[in-house]
């Protein structure tokens, strides 16, 4: 029997009453190469899950059908117990290049009121709501004005994360959000979706090939390997609630979850990156 702060393993589950996303049997091809192979898994309510897998496995394609922007050869997405066959109000996607994701030519609060005012939204309360999804990731109304190529490139992605938050999302997928920016950076902007998530009452699905994030952040890590990639299995994470990037990091619960899944992905379906 497991106990506190004990890697632990949850076989993948099909949706449930809780199941915002859930994925069955999904599957995907390029021509004649399958990358993807009876994807099982689902996400609830108010979790923070990772999905974690070597570079190549995969993971980008995966999060594409998830969202909607793709469609998988196999298998299918449902959204609050509905399937999914194209992008739909109440999810909001992150990338992880967000130097191509703004707009250089429109301000921070152009950027982040794009989505509302593609969906109609007046241009008062568009403006309204992206100052305070700013706020919410700690940038003022002075950066409000400024332009993305003003900005650091982790400032950069925290206006990506709030044009994201801007429309009140009940499902936010991240496509490794913290892969270009450096460690000091990398660690503030986890500690922020750490909080935001718990502070909004956010659903979040994050994938990354970072095992240290992955367990770090997570309430369920997700770890993918394999040609093509399948779910190894999925890790329950109990470090608790309040997390530090030096002690949390320091514990053997943690090393212990690491191990776990840094043998997942590297076993004998793994691969290299």
């Amino acid at each position: 029997m497991s106990i506190m702060g004990s890697p632990q393993t949850d076989s993948p589950v099909g949706s449930s009453e809780a199941s915002i996303l859930a994925a069955d049997g999904l599957g995907h091809s390029y021509r004649e190469r399958d990358v993807l192979a009876g994807i099982d898994f689902d996400v609830r309510a108010g979790e923070f899950v990772c999905l974690v897998g070597p570079s190549g496995v995969g993971k980008t394609t995966l999060l594409r059908c998830l969202s909607g922007l793709q469609r998988s050869s196999s298998g299918e997405v449902r959204f609050r117990g509905a399937r999914m066959t194209e992008p739909l109000p109440g999810i909001a996607l992150v990338f992880q290049d967000y130097s191509r994701s703004l707009l250089p030519w429109s301000s921070v609060a152009a950027n982040v009121e794009l989505p509302l005012r593609a969906g109609g939204v007046k241009r008062a309360e568009a403006r309204a709501e992206a100052l305070r999804a700013l706020a919410l990731v700690g940038l003022d109304d002075a950066v409000a004005r400024m332009y993305p190529w003003q900005l650091s490139g982790g400032m950069q992605q925290r206006v990506a994360i709030a044009r994201a938050l801007a429309s009140r999302p009940s499902l936010l997928l991240m496509d490794e959000p913290f892969a270009s920016v450096d460690a000091y950076t990398r660690a503030d902007l986890e500690d922020l979706m750490r909080r935001l998530q718990r502070e909004l009452s956010l659903t979040v699905l994050l994938v990354t090939h970072d095992i240290d994030e992955a367990v770090y952040l997570s309430d369920r890590v997700i770890a993918l390997n394999g040609r093509p990639a399948a779910v190894a299995d999925i890790v329950k994470v109990r470090l608790g609630a309040e997390r530090d990037q030096v002690e949390t990091k320091s514990t053997p619960a943690f090393a212990d979850l690491r191990a776990r899944v840094h043998d997942l992905i590297r076993g004998s379906r793994g691969m290299a990156s």
